[in-house]
């Protein structure tokens, strides 16, 4: 079902031909049984038209599935797998669409081009380095190695004798006004308003950190992005290239991209316009790292031809659960209007709790659990989420000291960590100078000693 209006280029849904291209004829083995794996809000997506498509997809509505379908549709029509790019957020969810996309159409798939923008773009350079004025074999940095460059700029500008933002904070910084197209001294002024930071120290370093990336033949993550990007608005002929080769282009998790990866998706797509991205407005949560809402807002208004599709069947969460989602975002008013629906059958409501700090919530999520194991439910049963690892800090405080058992499933436990160790370590023998504790740690005693 569509929900939102279709534009005007939803007639063109069963044509084969693109902007004068041919498709080649579909492999004979292709068999896919699309009406019976898809629902029909699915269904009419996958199936969309060539040109600019849209597809909101709320949260548990099967945007993966659909965009997976999607790219055997494109292939079963005998669209060259080369000639398409998906673009990911993650390699790992890249390579998760294309094993399922192979299982259904087998290895004709192969050949696509996918994964993140920035492996998107160090594939470019890689092939047009020359061009764009970088060594052929230039490095790419983590962030640890980025961190200690900049630290060493610092330094020899004579800046770390005096108060000046760590080599994290400054990376960030530069990597935020890369994504976002800003200059740096109006993104310092907006980031760092309480501290008497002088924005002209600031680009002072990344003129240098940039100077010695250059002569070392290094780039970091956001350089990937801001040089392909120069890349093809210097050379017409690279980007014409690539806006050839891609008959058909992908984007999952539209709502994240920052104005740097909207930029590079609008120049690619410029030529044949078989852009297809998907994405939810009520998911735009990264901000704070460059992304903007605005990108997948205006998104009709830049495609007036868009044909438009609405993902709104929740397979993951109970009615209730998104009765709340529902009336917490209705009061949005940049929002493109939408109601979620729930498969599942009625459980228990959602209940909001509001408690005077972080101490009183673990407190009475310890009680919570207290009574689920009276009531017979084994701890296994019993999960508890966070938004973020150091929220747990204090729950994990108190389910020590209730003596509870727990494991953390994703990250290391408080009382695991090195330096927590390395803490009570020290605190056991202030306690008890005969404490064996460990012969791992004692060059840390003695200096502790000292």
């Amino acid at each position: 079902m569509v929900a939102l209006s279709p534009g005007p280029g939803s007639g063109r849904r069963k044509g084969a031909v693109v902007t004068g291209v041919s498709y080649g004829s579909a492999p004979p083995s292709v068999a896919v049984e699309f009406e019976k794996d898809l629902n029909q809000e699915q269904l009419a997506a996958v199936r969309a038209g060539d040109g600019p498509v849209f597809v909101l997809a709320a949260a548990g509505s099967g945007k993966t599935r659909s965009l997976v379908y999607r790219v055997a549709f494109l292939v079963e029509r005998g669209v060259p797998a080369d000639r398409i790019l998906l673009l990911t957020f993650t390699n790992k969810a890249a390579a998760g669409m294309l094993e399922r996309a192979e299982q259904l159409v087998g290895g004709s798939i192969r050949g696509i081009w996918s994964g993140t923008f920035h492996h998107m773009a160090n594939r470019v350079l890689r092939r047009h380095a020359a061009r764009a004025g970088l060594k052929p074999d230039f490095t790419i940095m983590d962030r640890d190695d980025s961190c200690r460059l900049i630290s060493s700029c610092v330094k020899e500008l004579k800046l770390a004798e005096r108060e000046f933002p760590r080599a994290a904070v400054l990376l960030s910084l530069f990597g935020f006004a890369a994504n976002t197209l800003r200059p740096l001294e109006e993104v310092v002024s907006e980031r760092l308003s309480r501290l008497n930071v002088c924005a002209a120290d600031v680009a002072r370093v990344r003129e240098l950190y940039a100077e010695r990336k250059r002569k070392a033949g290094l780039l970091d993550f956001d350089d990937l992005l801001a040089e392909c990007r120069r890349l093809f608005m210097e050379c017409g002929d690279v980007l014409g290239e690539y806006q050839e080769r891609f008959l058909h282009i992908l984007v999952d998790e539209y709502q994240d991209t920052t104005p740097v990866q909207a930029e590079l998706v609008d120049l690619l797509a410029a030529k044949h316009r078989n852009i297809l991205v998907v994405g939810d407005d009520f998911q735009s949560i990264y901000s704070w790292r460059g992304a903007d809402h605005r990108n997948i807002m205006s998104f009709p208004s830049r495609y007036p031809d868009t044909e438009r599709h609405v993902l709104a069947t929740n397979y993951r969460s109970v009615p209730e659960i998104l009765e709340v989602a529902n009336a917490s975002i209705a009061a949005n008013p940049d929002q493109f209007q939408k109601t979620i629906r729930s498969v599942r059958g009625p459980r228990a409501k959602p209940f909001l709790v509001r408690t005077a700090c972080g101490e009183a919530q673990s407190r009475y999520v310890i009680q919570g659990i207290e009574m689920a194991l009276r009531e017979g439910y084994q701890p296994r049963d019993i999960a508890v989420l966070y938004r973020a690892h150091y929220q747990a800090m204090e729950l994990q405080m108190e389910l020590a000291r209730a003596r509870m058992q727990f494991v953390v499933t994703s990250g290391v436990r408080f009382f695991e960590q090195s330096h927590i160790k390395d803490v009570c370590a020290v605190l056991r023998l202030l306690a008890n100078p005969f404490d064996d504790v460990g012969e791992h740690r004692r060059g840390l005693f003695e200096v502790a000693r000292k």
